[in-house]
């Protein structure tokens, strides 16, 4: 992708809650505005980078396109000795909103969704990349961060949230099961209890409570959440960067030592569930606005 002109210092996104009400504005780490592809931002400063979800329209929900562009970003930094530090957020008014339902639709409701060659194709290089780069990663969750768009966020090394984000495991909601590590990640940070808790009845999770629970590491008032996630990601950027590498990789090898055989059978279960007549029921009420009215099958 070219690079494109720099921006101007203090340059801001921000969106508003329908009916007027304000929500979070991530304002740019630096001046320049290094790379920008389709449907993600990159800023840099120095040894600092932010990627940024750019698909505000849809709450930044990952589509095909969101999730090769976001690959192509981690990798890059990833394999950048320069980049010391990386923080991902989403412009909008909302981190992730999960899986983009409406752009498989049509295959979802035929139960001919193949929700496996998604997640192998895009959701494990994406959380595994997160988790192998040997440089921390910062995950601002400034808004809503739910299904998929959880597990992004909980890939992270350190998680902060504004004080008016929220998380959910929203799977069951449509007769799926957690995926993209999401049941790696919640049950290592918060435990079985509300792991299943999560994971079974799919209720929001604030960040204050998720602060209480160990799931992330500290909400902020949102009008300063951008203030503090920036100058987290610098501190760390001018940190030991090898010291932070080799944390990651014990603390990977302690906790997710089995990672590759455990995205396979959260593929191989989903693959399953993305025939059966409560996924199809799930998604029709989904699009249709409705409750849905599971049968069990």
């Amino acid at each position: 992708m070219p690079n494109v002109p720099a921006m101007r210092r203090g340059s801001r996104t921000r969106a508003r809650e329908p009916g007027g009400g304000s929500l979070v504005s991530m304002t740019v780490v630096t001046d320049e505005l290094t790379r920008r592809y389709e449907t993600v931002d990159v800023h840099r400063d120095g040894a600092a980078v932010k990627i940024a979800l750019n698909r505000p329209q849809r709450m930044n929900a990952l589509s095909n396109g969101l999730s090769k562009d976001l690959l192509a970003a981690l990798s890059e930094v990833a394999d950048d000795d320069s980049v010391r530090a990386v923080l991902l957020t989403g412009n909008g008014r909302a981190f992730s909103a999960g899986a983009d339902l409406k752009e498989g639709a049509e295959a979802a409701v035929a139960g001919e969704l193949d929700t496996s060659s998604i997640l192998t194709q895009w959701y494990h290089p994406i959380v595994t990349t997160i988790r192998e780069m040997p440089k921390p990663v910062v995950t601002a969750v400034n808004g809503a961060a739910a299904g998929a768009g959880l597990s992004l966020a909980l890939a992270g090394d350190l998680v902060v949230a504004a004080e008016s984000a929220y998380f959910t495991l929203a799977f069951v909601g449509i007769g799926l099961v957690p995926d993209g590590g999401a049941s790696l990640f919640v049950p290592s940070r918060v435990g079985f209890a509300r792991a299943a808790e999560m994971a079974m009845l799919g209720e929001p999770v604030t960040a204050a409570k998720a602060v209480d629970w160990g799931l992330i590491n500290a909400a902020w008032p949102d009008a300063e959440f951008t203030a503090k996630a920036d100058a987290l990601l610098a501190r760390l950027a001018a940190g030991p960067t090898r010291s932070y590498a080799g944390s990651k990789r014990e603390l990977n090898h302690w906790l997710y030592d089995r990672m590759a055989a455990h995205l396979e059978l959260e593929a191989s279960l989903q693959g399953d569930l993305a025939k059966s007549a409560d996924f199809i029921e799930g998604v029709s009420a989904f699009l249709n606005k409705r409750k849905p009215e599971f049968g069990g099958k």
